[in-house]
């Protein structure tokens, strides 16, 4: 399931296979179902049923009312209607806060949501992270004396899959009366997770087994969270998004979810022990190699390793192209830069450029770690 043309597929953090049952429930709605949910007729009304059914499905996965979960094509489209929707809306209501608080390590669409927001008038706040990539509750609080409108905060990292402390950072964001939106796309249906406090919250489906080209935001609705819709068109979604609903994508996220927490603890065990397994074996390979983000707590399947002085990690690509694994987040991989979520934890420019993204997943048999070793040592035996 995770090879193709026998190429060992390590980078589950940039997407995960689509599982078999979630293909089987979205066929029907591609072929012999195609109506639009928005149409009146009696298939369209099995297709917003389906649309329906769907979104309590990850409702009940998230525990929260199907009415708080809007569809949305992904978590960047998701993360950019919490942030610039909510600001928006508050500023239009008279609201004079205009400081917006997020974290250096933030995927690449919070940053540039929340940066472009200072030609609306806004005050951007990048807070730095530690040396092992969390953020530091007093850090925060500091920042937040000064009036706020909205914190964004990455629950799960993409690249290193360190964790942040949401639970003890939103009591924070809570006392001083800001709006907080947490980015979950990763950490969704790897670890338990609490939507408690949280005003906006980021899914997305291809990072837990569903289809590229869907995803959810929360919108808390007691008290309720209140946002400027990014599109004109028909007000789909309560208004808040507007366009055709996919709905074989939502079927298929829908699914998706369901399973996601289905597999629960023993799936996470699993790929913690793939994960050690893993590091194990790099390790032995490469004694000088570090982890990456190792004294924070991470998600049970990712390695983030800096190899020792040496190739590159587009070298190592180069030199082992039957492992499938990356060196940062698929969404800067064209710039070519160094990873900016490394260089935010100190890394140097030398050492992010050594580093590497290997990510293991459901579909990772266990002799794919012991083979994937074998093939780094292969690979670059001669360096």
């Amino acid at each position: 399931m995770t090879r193709q043309d026998d190429v060992i597929y390590l980078d589950y953090l940039a997407t995960t296979p689509c599982d078999p049952a979630v293909v089987e429930a979205m066929l029907p709605w591609f072929t012999q179902q195609p109506a639009n949910a928005g149409s009146l007729h009696l298939p369209g009304r099995q297709a917003e049923d389906a649309v329906e059914r769907a979104r309590e499905e990850l409702a009940e996965a998230l525990q929260v009312s199907p009415q708080e979960v809007i569809w949305t094509s992904g978590a960047t489209e998701s993360n950019n209607l919490a942030i610039k929707g909510a600001a928006r809306f508050l500023k239009e209501q008279g609201d004079g806060r205009r400081r917006i608080i997020t974290v250096a390590t933030e995927h690449k669409c919070v940053l540039e949501a929340v940066r472009s927001l200072a030609a609306e008038g806004f005050e951007p706040v990048i807070l730095p992270v530690e040396p092992d990539g969390r953020l530091l509750p007093d850090r925060l609080e500091e920042a937040l004396k000064t009036p706020t409108l909205l914190v964004s905060i990455m629950a799960a990292n993409n690249e290193t899959g360190v964790v942040q402390d949401i639970p003890r950072l939103m009591l924070s964001v809570k006392q001083a009366g800001a709006l907080l939106h947490v980015d979950m796309a990763q950490m969704f249906g790897k670890l338990p997770c609490t939507l408690e406090g949280v005003d906006l919250a980021s899914f997305s489906g291809h990072k837990i087994y569903g289809p590229k080209g869907v995803g959810a935001l929360y919108v808390r609705r007691r008290p309720r969270v209140r946002l400027v819709p990014l599109l004109s068109g028909g007000g789909q979604e309560r208004g808040l998004r507007s366009g055709t609903l996919p709905v074989p994508l939502i079927v298929g996220m829908g699914v998706a979810a369901r399973m996601a927490v289905e597999t629960g603890e023993a799936e996470a065990e699993r790929l913690a022990g793939l994960r050690d397994g893993l590091w194990q074996g790099m390790r032995q390979l490469f004694p000088a190699a570090r982890l990456n983000g190792a004294s924070a707590p991470r998600l049970p399947g990712v390695l983030n390793i800096c190899l020792p002085a040496g190739p590159e990690a587009w070298q190592v690509m180069a030199a082992v192209p039957g492992v499938a694994f990356s060196s940062g987040s698929a969404c800067s991989a064209a710039s070519g830069a160094p990873s900016y979520v490394l260089k935010a934890m100190g890394l140097t420019e030398a050492e992010a450029r050594r580093s590497l993204r290997l990510s293991v997943g459901r579909f990772t048999p266990a002799g794919d770690v012991e083979c994937a070793v074998a093939r780094f040592g292969q690979g670059l035996a001669g360096w």
